[in-house]
Parts: C-alpha cells; sequence; structure tokens
C-alpha cells in the first residue's frame, strides 16, 4: 500500500494525508450550485477529487466523501426569476443534469449529497453559536453577519495580506472580487420573492458561505481529513467557511486543503463573451465523446494550470481507442500457455510501480498515465513476434485493471452517451446546435433501421405502398439511403 503525499494549501507543503481518528479518511468537496448547466472546468475540479477517492480505495483507504448542492443562493434566485418559476422547480432541471454528468464522466456519487435547503436548522444553529460568543452581529434589517475582525487568523488559507482589513465594513454578495476583508452575511433577511425561512434567527435565508460549513459538521463532524475545491473558491468562501466554523467550534475545521487549478480553454479565459465557453453537453454535441473529455481534463496534473484545446481533445481520443484496442488484444487470448516474455515481465512490474507512485506523488494523473506506455509496447511488440505468453497477458490485464480502477475509460459506452446528448438537445430544442454528421449517424442505430426497413418490406407485401414510401422518406431523411434489388432491401448510411 502506498501512502499518498498531497499538497495542503493551508499549510503550503506537501504532506501524507491519512485518516485521523476514524476508520474512513472523511472528505468534503464542494458541489455544484445548481443555477445552470456544469461547465468543463466545474467537472475539472470533480474528475480530480474522483481521481483521490479512486486511488485512496484503491491503496486499501476507506473514503467518507461529502459533496454538497447548493440549491438556494443569489444566482440561484435571480435566475429562476428571470424564468418565472419557483425555485425548487428551476433547481431540480439542473441537479437531474449535473448528476447525469457525472454519471457520463464515470465521476463516481459520493457517499453522501446533502442540499443546502435540507440543513437550514443546522445553519441556525451554528449562527446562534458564533452569536453568543459576539461574532454574529444582527443588523437593522434583521439580517446576521460574522464579525471577522473577531478572529486572528482570518487569512491563513489564502494568505491575503488584511492589515488594511475595515472594521465592520460589510459585504452582502455571496461572491466578490475584492482582495479587502469584509464581513459577510451568514443569515439575510426576508425580501419580497425570495425564498425565506422562519426561524429564531428571524425571517429570512442563509448566506452561502454557512451553508458548507453546516452540512460538512453535521455529516462529519467539527474536525475532519479533507476539503476540496477549485481554486476559485480559496476566497472567499473557503477563506469563511474556515472562520465560522472554527470560531464556533475552537477546533481546526479541515486539516488538509486541496485546490484544483483553473482551467483554459485555447489558452484563454473560458468565456462566454469569447464563444470558449462550453458545458459537458455541448461537446458531446461537436461530436466528442465523453470518455475522451474525461481522460483529457485528468491529463494535467490538479495543482497546474490546464489549457484545453480540441487539438488535444482529438489526441486523447486517439489515446483512448489504441488502449481500448489493447485491451481486447490481450482479453481475445490465444498466447501461448507456459511461455514467457522476460521483456514483457519487467515492463508489467515497472509499470505497475510507477503508475502507484505517480498517484501517490501528489496524484501526478500525467506521469500515471504515461507508466503504463512502456508495458503496452512491450505487450504488442511481443504478440507481434508470438513470443507473448498466457501468464504475460494476465499480468497485463491486472496491470491495466488497476489503471482503469482510477482512469475509468475502458468501457466503451461513447455512442450511448452522445445518443442521450441528441435525445436532450431534441427536447430542449437545441438540435441545431448538434454537429449535422452526428444526428445522422446517431439518429437510428442499425436495430431500428432494420426494423424499419422489414417493415417496409412487409408493407409492400400487403399493397400498403403508402407506408412503404413513408419509411423510405423518413429513413432518407435521417441519412439512411434503401436499395431495392432481387435478392430483397439494402440499406446504407449517406
Amino acid at each position: 500500500m502506498a501512502a499518498l503525499e498531497l499538497f495542503n494549501t493551508l499549510s503550503g507543503k506537501v504532506e501524507r494525508l491519512e485518516p485521523v481518528g476514524a476508520p474512513a479518511l472523511r472528505m468534503y468537496a464542494c458541489g455544484p450550485t445548481i443555477y445552470d448547466y456544469g461547465h468543463i472546468g466545474n467537472f475539472r475540479t470533480f474528475l480530480h477529487v474522483d481521481v483521490l477517492r479512486r486511488f485512496l480505495r484503491q491503496q486499501g483507504v476507506a473514503v467518507e466523501h461529502v459533496m454538497n448542492v447548493t440549491d438556494v443562493d443569489d444566482k440561484i434566485i435571480r435566475n429562476a426569476k428571470a424564468a418565472g418559476k419557483p425555485i425548487a422547480e428551476y433547481t431540480a432541471r439542473f441537479e437531474k443534469a449535473f448528476f447525469e454528468d457525472m454519471e457520463a464522466l464515470g465521476i463516481e456519487r459520493p457517499e453522501h449529497v446533502p442540499r443546502a435547503t435540507e440543513h437550514i436548522a443546522e445553519m441556525v444553529t451554528l449562527i446562534e453559536q458564533l452569536a453568543a460568543k459576539d461574532i454574529a452581529y444582527q443588523t437593522e434589517d434583521g439580517s446576521w453577519y460574522f464579525r471577522i475582525a473577531r478572529f486572528a487568523e482570518y487569512g491563513k488559507l489564502s494568505k491575503k495580506d488584511l492589515e488594511g482589513m475595515e472594521d465592520g465594513a460589510r459585504v452582502d454578495a455571496d461572491e466578490y472580487e475584492k482582495d479587502a476583508a469584509r464581513d459577510f452575511a451568514l443569515w439575510k433577511a426576508a425580501k419580497e420573492g425570495e425564498p425565506s425561512w422562519q426561524t429564531v434567527l428571524g425571517a429570512g435565508r442563509p448566506g452561502w458561505h454557512i451553508e458548507c460549513s453546516a452540512m460538512a459538521t453535521a455529516i462529519l463532524g467539527e474536525s475532519f481529513d479533507l476539503h476540496a475545491g477549485g481554486e476559485d473558491l480559496m476566497f472567499p468562501h473557503h477563506e469563511n467557511e474556515i472562520a465560522q466554523s472554527e470560531a464556533a467550534s475552537g477546533r481546526t475545521f479541515a486539516r488538509h486543503w486541496m485546490h484544483v487549478r483553473f482551467l483554459l480553454v485555447e489558452g484563454k479565459k473560458m468565456s462566454k463573451s469569447l464563444g470558449n465557453f462550453y458545458t459537458l453537453r455541448d461537446l458531446l454535441l461537436k461530436g466528442h465523446r465523453a470518455s475522451a473529455i474525461r481522460y483529457l481534463l485528468l491529463s494535467v496534473p490538479y495543482r497546474h494550470q490546464m489549457n484545453f484545446t480540441f487539438e488535444a481533445l482529438g489526441a486523447a481520443t486517439n489515446a483512448i481507442e489504441r488502449l481500448r484496442t489493447f485491451h481486447q488484444r490481450m482479453l481475445r487470448g490465444g498466447f501461448a500457455a507456459g511461455v514467457v516474455d522476460a521483456t514483457v515481465t519487467a515492463a508489467t512490474a515497472k509499470s505497475a510501480s510507477e503508475f502507484t507512485a505517480a498517484l501517490a506523488n501528489d496524484l501526478n494523473t500525467a506521469e500515471a498515465a504515461a507508466a503504463i506506455s512502456e508495458m503496452v509496447r512491450a505487450a504488442n511488440s511481443a504478440a507481434d513476434a508470438g513470443t507473448l505468453g498466457g501468464e504475460n497477458a494476465a499480468e497485463v490485464l491486472r496491470v491495466l485493471m488497476l489503471f482503469d480502477e482510477v482512469f475509468a475509460v475502458l468501457e466503451d459506452r461513447d455512442e450511448e452517451l452522445t445518443r442521450a446528448a441528441l435525445k436532450w438537445a431534441e427536447a430542449e430544442g437545441r438540435t441545431k446546435d448538434a454537429a449535422p454528421e452526428l444526428v445522422l449517424k446517431l439518429a437510428l442505430s442499425d436495430a431500428e433501421i432494420e426494423a424499419l426497413v422489414e417493415e417496409r418490406t412487409e408493407a409492400k407485401k400487403a399493397r400498403n405502398f403508402a407506408r412503404a414510401d413513408a419509411i423510405r422518406a423518413e429513413l432518407l431523411a435521417k441519412g439512411v439511403v434503401i436499395e431495392d434489388s432481387k435478392d430483397g432491401a439494402r440499406w446504407k448510411r449517406k
């Protein structure tokens, strides 16, 4: 079993990550705010957290993983109001889409997925604890704020210089860009047209930051092993989580902090105004494979900024195709029993060792993916020469499974997932966004085409020529041409 060394944002050092005081490693990772579809930058973070939990489990470490769902905040309220829908109805659509996208990318579902609106009571209790210590205070409008001047260690995660902080200055927004710290909202007094809860704090709703603290401590306890999220959350969100949690409990909130770096697209910051903003569904509709997107987003280690390019996505697609072809070759077998190729034996052992060592070294996914390449080359060469033995192939397959337990790209579900994306696009009225050749290729499966061709044949026999012509027209509209011959009807895709 390899010990995992992971960079800790809090200490600024690479440190051993292991469970403390419990049999399972307790980790909290900030989940989605369900106001829109998740973009590839979001999913890069979720994917690296997925690799972390998969590798820990592979090394025999049990994991208790919490990922929250933020289903009430400023953005949600604004967007739901613009759409003219109740909050619950509006968020249900995007929550469903998020978990569909998670599944498409092979991201395992955490053990706990709490919604913010299900933990209002815990948030109120936490704010009461802070109020009892005179760290939370109420304003004239009935809102409650955290007095950051009362928490001496504020800024220890983000390492921001807060000497110029103005005592008592407040910010009501959930997110803000300014470097200067401000007392932040714990509880926002009720406003007309916004969701609210009647509590001992008064009618209102929680601030964004208190949600994560309450859900994390409710499930994992006041102190746990790891907190993860994107680097954009480090300040103010994670800094505020630490302040309010530790001020209330007097204990270390999370011992280890993991932050995944930003993603660029073709060298630029992802932005809708630049036309380089992509959700997973956008890419699937362009004909790209979910497995290739997963592989590419994991190809750069989490602490390095990644530049997402379509050239690299094409290379990832080719790399997966080669791996799958190699995997099938090893599965087919037919290799000589009792024959052992020493070169393959050495390459396989080396690949297995380097794969585990790379991930144990701060989750170096780039080196881990590269580690198996020598084994693949050696096994292919031996198979071509007829010197690959059955024992060699069995050991190669074992290492491939070691690789796939973490990277999860060998199972081919790409066409199924693309079909699902097309169905979604049709339901959303977005078929025009799909690549035309993709719509034609996947509009009908081979089995569905065969069934229609058979129905057409039977219609002609029954002299129902109107139905036969309608089927021909339907198939033609979906890119399938029927050719009649003396031997029967044949079909081909255009």
